[in-house]
């Protein structure tokens, strides 16, 4: 969701200040993909005004239904793994153990090939956010949704016939599966600006629909064991077809085929005569006709301000106290504005860009191999396969509620702490986890878990907080992409970290996880006394540069008045 929260009123009142170049304040989510803002598409973008209440009511609502069924239904691979494994997917992979042998625990070359599919569907979730973004720009949300529909519906189709298939179906299923849900979910973010003062419940709620996405593997585990196994695979991913159905029933009948404006597209407009000559005028010939209707367009332009201030339903007063609350964050983080007016390639290159991006390869790292191995590494730890079992169940429950329960947490911390001490924050909690994964007891289990859920959502939340202050909006689709494209690829190394548990280690999780434990403890250790140094660098600069124009404005002119310093 939007933790890095900047209210419309103070973006309108920004941007009729500002040039129409000025880059405009985005939301952010903690939502693997590094959602933000997405741009308007080329055609013209939609006024919120122009649209009936109950109908943008209407596509808020829908949007969030299908994202909980749609955006990020791979993460619960989890919950899925165990139905896979009793249906004996790649156990063919295992020549020592008889084709009837249900529910039998799987080998290692059947591990291996079940969590490579869940590799390739994470590694595509973040990488596909650059596509996701050039697609949205061009061809706009509608056409977005309709493409991640086609998406789900080829996944759902390869993973319901993969037994038939003569190839390997489930995982180019699974993968069509996660380029589906990024497609979907990016594109919807544009509805924040439907409702202008609530545009952070808006995000919040789509992106708490993301996290909780998850359940729908989990809940189709229930309905498996209720059924004795009769429910399978290929049964729920034949009713699954259902849901990219009604998501293209949806963005055909009722979705935005441009994205909303924002409240900074509308005042930039409003506050453009140019726009009140347009290319088709070349056919008007009647002077005086083209003349009323030029004042036409100058009438309804200028009535947009209006239009604005009822959508947002703000004084003038409220709004004032937004900017002075936000300019308070901005003063906390202690690294607003460290690479502001830099371009892409000089910030890529600096220490601020290499170690977030270091940080962010081995957390998600980290992320992506215990979800994908929970109860393997459990089941090793416990030496017991039903206490295993008992933690991976309350996992997959844990996952989806965790983004939902850790919003109002991340908020607050992330507003009232400087990006130093929240760094600092991840760093203890990721290493309590780390320490908590190696010990060989339930209730560190239990602990671990809880930590866990926790922390992923401010995990992702607090790098794309971090991105957004440091680097800027101007840059903040390329540098943030970036980093999560390059976390999403090395994340192969995760099938490396498998092999290296199993044949190195005989199944022992414990020496990567440690492995995993210092080199991310190295890596957060020197990225938090990097910020917190520069930090307090840019805090001393600040208070320079503020006493030096006090001393300017306090200087006697030449007759002895008192200058003003330019006001």
């Amino acid at each position: 969701m939007s933790l890095h929260r900047v209210s419309s009123m103070s973006s309108y009142e920004q941007v009729r200040g500002s040039s129409p170049a000025r880059s405009e304040h985005r939301k952010m989510s903690f939502n693997p993909v590094g959602t933000w803002v997405p741009p308007a598409a080329k055609e013209e973008p939609v006024a919120a005004f122009e649209v009936s209440k109950p109908k943008r009511l209407v596509q808020v609502a829908t949007a969030v239904v299908y994202c909980l069924f749609a955006a990020g239904v791979v993460f619960g691979y989890a919950a899925l793994k165990p139905v896979l494994i009793d249906e004996g997917v790649y156990r063919e992979n295992c020549p020592e153990i008889s084709e009837s042998a249900e529910g039998t625990r799987p080998c290692y070359e059947q591990e291996i090939r079940l969590n490579l599919m869940f590799t390739t569907a994470a590694v595509a979730t973040n990488v596909c956010a650059l596509p996701v973004g050039t697609v949205l720009d061009r061809y706009g949300p509608r056409a977005c949704g309709l493409l991640g529909s086609l998406f789900l519906a080829l996944g759902a189709i390869f993973f319901a016939f993969a037994a038939q298939l003569p190839f390997d179906g489930y995982i180019p299923g699974y993968l069509f599966l996660a380029l589906g849900g990024p497609f979907i979910f990016i594109s919807s973010f544009q509805l924040s600006n439907t409702f202008p003062r609530h545009s952070g419940l808006i995000l919040a709620l789509l992106t708490g629909a993301f996290d909780s996405s998850s359940v729908i593997f989990l809940l189709y585990r229930l309905i498996y064991d209720a059924s004795n196994h009769s429910f399978t695979p290929q049964k729920f991913f034949l009713v699954y077809l259902i849901v990219p159905a009604c998501i293209s029933i949806a963005q055909t009948l009722l979705m935005p085929k441009n994205s909303y404006k924002t409240v900074g597209e509308l005042v930039t407009h409003a506050e453009d005569p140019s726009n009140d000559v347009r290319p088709t005028d070349n056919h008007i010939s009647d002077e005086s006709r083209l003349a009323r209707i030029r004042e036409e367009r100058r009438q309804h332009r200028e009535s947009v301000v209006s239009e604005i201030t009822t959508l947002l339903g703000r004084k003038g007063e409220e709004a004032d106290k937004e900017t002075e609350a936000d300019e308070r964050k901005k003063r906390i983080s202690g690294v607003w504005g460290a690479l502001h007016g830099q371009s892409a390639f000089q910030q890529i290159r600096s220490l601020w860009f290499i170690l977030i991006t270091l940080f962010t390869v081995i957390q998600m790292l980290r992320i992506n191999y215990f979800v994908a191995t929970i109860r393997t590494q459990y089941e090793h730890l416990l030496s017991d396969h039903e206490k295993a079992v008992q933690v991976n169940n309350v996992f997959d429950v844990a996952l989806p509620l965790g983004g939902v329960v850790a919003i109002p947490m991340i908020g607050l911390v992330l507003d009232n702490t400087s990006t130093a001490f929240v760094l600092g924050l991840l760093v203890s909690v990721a290493t309590a986890i780390g320490v908590l994964g190696v010990l060989p007891y339930l209730w560190a289990a239990y602990a671990n878990v809880a930590l866990f859920v926790l922390y992923r959502p401010f995990y992702y939340t607090a790098v794309s907080d971090y991105a957004a202050k440091v680097f800027g909006f101007h840059t903040f689709g390329k540098v943030y992409g970036l980093i999560i494209c390059l976390a999403g690829i090395l994340n192969f190394f995760q099938s490396a970290l498998d092999a290296l548990t199993h044949k190195r280690f005989k199944g022992d999780p414990i020496p990567v996880n440690v492995m995993l434990l210092a080199v991310a403890l190295v890596v957060g250790l020197v990225l938090v006394g990097f910020v917190w140094y520069k930090s307090g660098k840019l805090d001393r600069d600040r208070l320079e540069d503020e006493a030096e124009g006090a001393t300017e404005s306090l200087m006697p002119e030449g007759n002895g008045e008192i200058r003003d310093g330019g006001r």
